[in-house]
């Protein structure tokens, strides 16, 4: 190959994109469909600034996909803007509460982000009292209303607590030139209940709900950001509306839609295809599904793996379906043989009912008469799959992925000591 072909036909222009940015969750429209209603009511609260008061403390929850994140960093935008025509000191700072999701790490962000590049805070080290004083140090060091938006902040309080919400729901009777505003935001509208008192409160001055689209708004949405993203004539009549049905199948997704969309165009794209087509878009919502699957496996946790390595077991041997008694069993005989303590028989029954929610596996329940009420499960991947994912993963290797190897042959079976 001579030197410059390798990248030389990736930088043609696109038959099928325009600008696919436009189709990236992260990318921020100037108009944001169907979401004026929640537009003008945020607006109204975080208005207070503008005329020196202390906006109120948000609450904002709806599922993923909803626009809950674009609507909040629109209206702090343009509530940015208008501070500056007006010489008010307002600035928002976003936080994605799934990285930074301990109270020293919120503290120290917030705190490097007021300074500017002037100075920084370390990510460890210092006591949290100390790294307490030194953000109200440098917060009340001018006049000023901070606005911080806590993304995703259900997942940091489940795992880690509530404290730095209440340090910050409390933190304005502390300081004499600063205020300070809390928005956050949740994909769980129970996540008010694992809060103190103390910080519901608070933080719940008021609150927004995000419904999720329907299949019609959807497909405005799309068709708004296709027209930017795709080259004239490039989408087949009737491709739109296919990627707004299935999101809106999926809880109202915006962001799915337009992922479903995006990879469509890629899948055309890389056959060398003049068009998107509905075949594309079938094609592309199979990978997004399997590429959904994935991440679901990757991030259970250790026992919930332990417990779908032991159905996978089952299966493996044979039995398409297999009951929760057989299940626990598999689990508790690979439980052991790791050198692991099993979980109760109820526990397990919650992980299974936890992993039919997420879609890994389906369960029906079956009368045996006299004998009671059983589940009976199955699998929702294909056993192919599924041993991939679970090969992969640090936790099943080395002795146990073994099993999966020995099952497959069906040469295996329980001694009282090991498989």
């Amino acid at each position: 190959m001579r030197e410059g072909e390798l990248f030389g036909s990736w930088t043609e222009r696109s038959q099928i994109f325009r600008n696919r940015e436009l189709l990236r969750p992260s990318y921020l429209p100037e108009r944001l469909p169907h979401r004026e209603e929640q537009i003008g009511r945020l607006a109204r609260i975080l208005s207070f600034p503008l005329r020196g008061e202390t906006p109120s403390n948000v609450f904002i929850y709806g599922k993923t996909g909803t626009g809950k994140t674009a609507t909040v960093r629109y209206v702090l935008g343009e509530l940015e803007k208008m501070g500056r025509k007006l010489n008010r000191g307002i600035k928002g700072i976003y936080l994605n509460c799934e990285r930074v999701n301990t109270r020293y790490r919120v503290l120290a962000t917030l705190t490097n982000s007021l300074l500017n590049g002037t100075s920084s805070v370390p990510t460890t080290g210092w006591p949290i009292d100390v790294l307490y004083e030194t953000f109200l140090r440098v917060l009340d060091s001018e006049e000023r209303v901070l606005i911080i938006v806590m993304d995703e902040v259900d997942r940091m309080v489940v795992k880690k607590g509530d404290e730095v919400l209440y340090d910050l729901t409390r933190v304005n009777s502390e300081l004499e030139r600063a205020k300070v505003s809390v928005i956050g935001i949740s994909n769980d509208a129970r996540f008010t209940h694992y809060l103190d008192p103390r910080v519901r409160s608070s933080l719940g001055e008021e609150e927004l709900v995000f419904p999720p689209y329907d299949a019609l708004q959807l497909r405005d949405i799309l068709e708004e950001r296709a027209s930017g993203a795709f080259q004239p004539g490039a989408l087949e009549g009737g491709v739109l509306s296919l990627c707004a049905a299935h999101a809106a199948r999926e809880h109202g997704d915006a962001r799915r839609a337009l992922d479903l969309l995006r990879v469509a165009g890629e899948l055309s794209e890389q056959e060398g295809a003049m068009r998107v087509t509905l075949e594309h878009v079938r094609r592309a919502y199979e990978k997004l599904e399997e590429d959904k699957m994935v991440e679901i496996v990757r991030t259970l946790p250790s026992q919930s793996k332990l417990l779908l390595f032991s159905l996978l077991l089952l299966v493996e041997r044979g039995a398409e379906k297999v009951t929760t008694g057989e299940v626990y069993e598999a689990y508790r005989r690979v439980s052991l043989q790791k050198g692991l303590d099993p979980l109760t028989p109820r526990r397990v029954s919650d992980l299974l009912s936890e992993l039919e929610m997420l879609g890994v596996v389906s369960t029906r329940i079956l009368n045996s008469g006299r004998y009671g009420r059983t589940k009976e499960i199955s699998l929702n991947l294909p056993t192919r799959q599924l041993r991939k994912m679970l090969e992969g993963d640090g936790m099943l290797l080395p002795h146990t992925v073994s099993l999966l190897r020995q099952a497959k042959l069906g040469g295996w079976e329980w001694t009282g000591e090991a498989w």
